[in-house]
């Protein structure tokens, strides 16, 4: 295992899935990705939205729904972190929420000893319908209140990331809300439709205009249930360039945080302090 030479680097994966109804399969592939990254040297691994389950039915999600700090499947993630000595940003899994018929779509994160250190509860509800798609997440899931930040050190070195979901990405006062990151983390499960047209503008915005690193993983393909999702998992530096980038399919991107370039970027360009508003 590799790991980066400068201790002012982190060394990050993002993993790409097109998941089933059956979460002990996506369980299972998302255990052999996440321990393939960690071979090749990540510290830090993001699993897409959904990953746990993609369900024929919308409900399907709130029959897998799980209380907070129990059920198999944060077992397995807490697991996953600590057997592959990761930190692991959770994707999303389906919590129970007030509303019996809806869950929470919440990204929890663990550390390499398997205890769970952040939460944030996807605040944007999607909806987008057609003569042929329809979306409507908020029938099935109650929104979260809360902007999610999550900070953790490595070799005396403190990097702060925003937590945001999926249809958050169209919101940029959310990301003006969590203040300055060094990386903005994106689990996601963009339709084919909307992210042909929006998804690399989107995010590479929110890298540009916060001047922060950018890691969104991503559903990317043709699900059980019919609905195709974008993919295009990918990894943008605060100035904007894409470094890594994972089309379709199942796998994983990885690459490196520096905080010599945000300082070079923040300082060439200090538009975050010439903010006025």
């Amino acid at each position: 295992m590799s790991t980066p030479a400068n201790f002012a680097e982190l060394k990050i994966a993002a993993i790409q899935m097109v998941s089933s109804t059956s979460p002990q399969e996506n369980l299972a592939t998302a255990e052999k990705l996440i321990k393939a990254a960690a071979h090749d040297g990540a510290q830090l691994v993001a699993l897409p939205e959904y990953f746990c389950i993609m369900g024929l039915k919308d409900t399907d999600k709130v029959r897998a729904r799980e209380k907070l700090g129990i059920g198999p499947i944060q077992e397995k993630l807490a697991a996953l972190a600590k057997g592959s000595g990761v930190y692991l940003i959770a994707g999303t899994i389906p919590l129970e929420a007030k509303d019996p018929n809806k869950v929470l779509n919440t990204t929890l994160v663990f550390n390499p000893d398997g205890q769970r250190i952040g939460r944030y509860d996807k605040m944007h509800l999607f909806g987008f319908q057609t003569s042929t798609e329809r979306y409507q997440e908020s029938e099935t899931i109650e929104a979260g209140e809360q902007p999610g930040i999550l900070k953790i050190n490595i070799s005396n070195t403190e990097w702060t990331f925003g937590l945001s979901i999926c249809y958050d990405l169209r919101f940029p006062e959310l990301y003006r809300a969590l203040g300055q990151v060094d990386c903005h983390i994106i689990p996601a499960a963009f339709t084919y439709t909307t992210g042909k047209d929006h998804w690399e503008i989107l995010l590479r915005a929110r890298a540009i205009e916060n001047q922060s690193y950018v890691l969104a993983s991503a559903q990317g393909g043709i699900h059980q249930n019919q609905r195709r999702t974008w993919g295009n998992t990918m990894l943008i530096d605060p100035w904007g360039d894409v470094l890594s980038l994972l089309p379709e399919g199942e796998g994983f991107i990885s690459g490196v945080l520096s905080k010599d370039k945000l300082n070079e970027v923040r300082s060439k360009l200090p538009a975050l302090a010439h903010r006025k508003l």
